[in-house]
């Protein structure tokens, strides 16, 4: 069965107050439990710190470079996740739907690969030429 990704994004400068913060915990296990019950949960995790305990590391010129922060600047940045199975993305989207109203935040829903390497070496041409035409569209 295929996974989904639900990528949970937070604004850190905006807390949630605390009997909501209570009242979304309470969401979240109720909402673990359903998922559970019908075979739809993996997984889920939350990150700690906010955005400014992330670091980067990222390739350059031969050697590595590691930074503090995130990786985006942006406002929102990634608070948690779930890992779900759903037959196909409209199944996702409704459990997506019921995480984003326990969670109280915006959920991103991203399906996994699955394939082999050779799948991803074809999958990420096809991505790549589609984008090319995309942007070529875009100037014209």
């Amino acid at each position: 069965m295929p996974q989904y990704l639900f990528a949970i994004h937070r604004d850190y400068a905006v807390p949630l107050a605390p009997d909501v913060t209570g009242q979304k915990w309470a969401d979240i296990n109720a909402l673990i439990d359903r998922m559970t019950d019908a075979g739809a949960f993996v997984f889920q995790g939350g990150l700690r710190g906010g955005a400014g305990s992330a670091t980067v590391v990222r390739e350059s010129g031969g050697d590595f470079l590691v930074t503090d922060g995130p990786y985006a600047e942006t406002k929102e940045h990634l608070a948690g996740f779930f890992i779900v199975n759903a037959a196909h993305l409209d199944e996702a989207l409704e459990w997506a739907k019921l995480a984003s109203a326990a969670q109280r935040r915006p959920v991103e829903v991203r399906p996994f690969f699955d394939g082999d390497l050779d799948d991803a070496i074809v999958s990420s041409a096809r991505e790549a030429e589609a984008e090319k035409i995309w942007r070529d569209a875009a100037e014209q």
